[in-house]
């Protein structure tokens, strides 16, 4: 595309009317040749000096550039495709202000570009991040509330709003979760994590975020920019956290740059597609062939998602200054990381790394979706597992799925055997001793990929309390998945879209509005009251966020465990059988000791410890011991 040419007689223009076209037709000019500046802005002050910014436009890298301020480019690097350059500056001991680019030819300057260095907000490289202190609630935000049905459908994206459509877009935003913010307070919600916001450009299917198109850009069906940012604030205002959902692993197929990509090796090519294996184990696997942890770590996730390849320093640095501008604009509290194992496991290591030296405090949990629990513990960080092969993730949370598995049966097994009934989590917490932290660990009973649990256990409402306890009582983070609280169900058997139906009373004509008490059912209230119950008991407990951890192996499929420090103990009871159990407290002593009696959580009643304690099957226990 060449220069637009503007005609004009000279003797019927004034010289300020000269000044406004040269300044017009200079931008012009400048617009055409600069088409995005990746990221778009930066801060100073950061712990890692070294900005490398993308200048992307039509043949820009046969321009020589240089930068205003005194500041020192460190490096210019062109790719075989001359329509990107990656320039490397120092902003060591830059305050923030405003730099010029300068892009010449011919030693002449052609077009310039101006790029900020902002101001970072105060101990922002301290800021805390979610803990075992906290309650992570997700939601998929297509799906938990319309809050502003004018942004439905966007002229820039090529899906538009289709409701009844099972697998459609249907509207819920980031205002609707403004909106309803009150609400997860209520429920003792402490930090939100909702699946990815950025674009996605994908013409069908595309609710689920996870195909990103720009993430730079916040989709706009879900708003902008400036409305994920005032949803942090929001958040902040009522001391909840808000953690992103990151994709390192792989884009979408209507990505910008995957259309014009930098360099051939920006995605894995065999050449061409090639799908994982998805077996992770080949990532640490001795025996495994040079073959299939190719295949595991290069191949695509599914045919639209192109694998980014993390072992190119330029893919590598561009997600990790991705990263770290979401964190400092939108002053986020944490990431979730998509399909963590799938990475390149060097390369992911890598860009933890850099974030964690960046903001100490910073707390990242990975998707590792594994069986074994060594398996698991290889990806968190300081891992005694990895320690073997030398390897260290530096992620400090993994996703607890063996717990989950657990979950997935066990309360209909009303008899218990060697191996089934509560059994099977007494084994979980038996294998703590491999994970370097048990803390860190996300515990839960379902999410946005998993079978519902109240379709699972059909809206069985003891069986729900049961697992809400566990999870609520036990180390680690406890996350629970948007509409559980109020005994949502799905069945995964019939899809995905089944297991993220939207809330009720997110949209305009709902029936029934489950984000008020009044408009809730009578069963609804009854989940939503229990969980709010437990989780806001569950804030002010650090004898639960950090406390030690003694469990009894479980007799007549009745689990007993206690959470204690130097100044708590408290004792849970689940009797999963079906039928009252009654026990001799005498066999608990080691953790009783001079305990007489404890206060019921959930009922405000006093127990009698001295000798026995009888509770109906299917039930829970809580007690603060006094």
């Amino acid at each position: 595309m060449g220069s637009p040419k503007i005609h004009f007689n000279i003797n019927n223009l004034s010289f300020n009317k000269i000044i406004v076209l040269v300044l017009l037709l200079s931008a012009s000019i400048n617009a055409q040749q600069i088409q995005r500046t990746e990221p778009p802005f930066w801060y100073a002050g950061m712990h890692n000096p070294e900005l490398q910014i993308m200048f992307y436009g039509k043949n820009i890298a046969q321009n020589e550039i240089s930068v205003s301020n005194g500041i020192v480019i460190n490096n210019i690097q062109r790719t075989e495709n001359p329509n990107y350059v990656f320039v490397t500056i120092d902003t060591k001991n830059i305050p923030a202000s405003e730099l010029v680019f300068s892009f010449s030819k011919n030693k002449k300057v052609a077009f310039t570009k101006k790029y900020s260095l902002k101001q970072r907000r105060e101990n922002s490289a301290q800021r805390k991040s979610f803990d075992s202190s906290d309650m992570m609630y997700l939601l998929m935000p297509d799906r938990f509330a319309n809050g502003n049905p004018n942004n439905d459908s966007d002229k820039l994206v090529t899906e538009k709003a289709d409701k009844p459509l099972p697998n459609g877009r249907h509207g819920g935003d980031i205002d609707g979760i403004i909106k309803n913010l009150d609400y997860l307070e209520k429920l003792g919600v402490t930090a939100l994590w909702t699946t990815p916001l950025c674009e996605d450009n994908d013409a069908v299917n595309s609710y689920h975020g996870y195909a990103q198109s720009d993430v730079y850009k916040i989709d706009p069906r879900y708003g902008t920019n400036e409305d994920y940012v005032r949803l942090s604030a929001e958040l902040k205002k009522r001391n909840m956290k808000l953690v992103k959902d990151y994709v390192t692993n792989h884009w979408g197929a209507e990505h910008w740059m995957y259309k014009d990509l930098p360099t051939y090796d920006w995605v894995h090519q065999f050449p061409g597609y090639s799908q994982s294996n998805y077996r992770m184990t080949a990532q640490f696997d001795t025996n495994a062939s040079a073959i299939d942890a190719k295949n595991c770590m290069d191949g695509w996730f599914v045919p639209s998602m192109p694998d980014l390849n993390q072992s190119n320093p330029l893919v590598l640095n561009y997600l990790t200054q991705n990263a770290i501008w979401w964190i400092e604009y939108a002053d986020l509290d944490g990431f979730r990381v998509d399909t963590y194992s799938y990475n390149d496991k060097v390369g992911i290591a890598k860009w933890t790394k850099a974030i964690t030296d960046e903001y100490p405090n910073f707390n990242i949990v990975g998707e590792v979706w594994m069986h074994d629990q060594a398996q698991m513990s290889y990806w968190q960080k300081d891992s005694p597992i990895s320690a073997i092969q030398s390897y260290n993730s530096y992620l400090p949370s993994v996703m607890d799925f063996t717990l989950h598995d657990a979950f997935g049966n066990v309360f209909n097994e009303d008899n218990a055997s060697w191996n089934d009934g509560m059994i099977k989590v007494y084994d979980n917490f038996t294998n703590d001793f491999l994970y370097a932290n048990t803390d860190n660990l996300l515990t839960f009973v379902e999410n946005h990929d998993t079978g519902r649990f109240n379709h699972i256990y059909k809206n069985d409402f003891k069986k729900y309390q049961m697992a809400m306890t566990l999870i609520a009582t036990v180390r680690g983070i406890p996350q629970t998945y948007y509409g559980s609280e109020i005994g949502m169900a799905g069945d995964k058997g019939k899809g995905d879209a089944d297991i993220r139906q939207d809330f009720p009373g997110g949209w305009a004509g709902d029936t029934n509005n489950a984000f008020s008490e009044s408009g809730r059912t009578e069963e609804q209230n009854k989940f939503f009251d229990f969980t709010s119950k437990l989780f806001q008991w569950r804030k002010g407990k650090s004898v639960i966020h950090s406390g030690k951890m003694t469990h009894y192996i479980p007799e007549n499929n009745v689990y007993v465990y206690f959470r204690y420090n130097d100044k708590e103990t408290v004792m849970v009871v689940i009797n999963n059988a079906a039928e009252t159990k009654t026990f001799k407290t005498n066999r608990f002593q080691e953790n009783i000791k001079n305990f007489k009696s404890g206060k019921d959580v959930l009922t405000g009643k006093a127990v009698d410890l001295k000798n026995e304690i009888s509770l109906d099957g299917k039930s829970v226990l809580i007690l603060e011991l006094n």
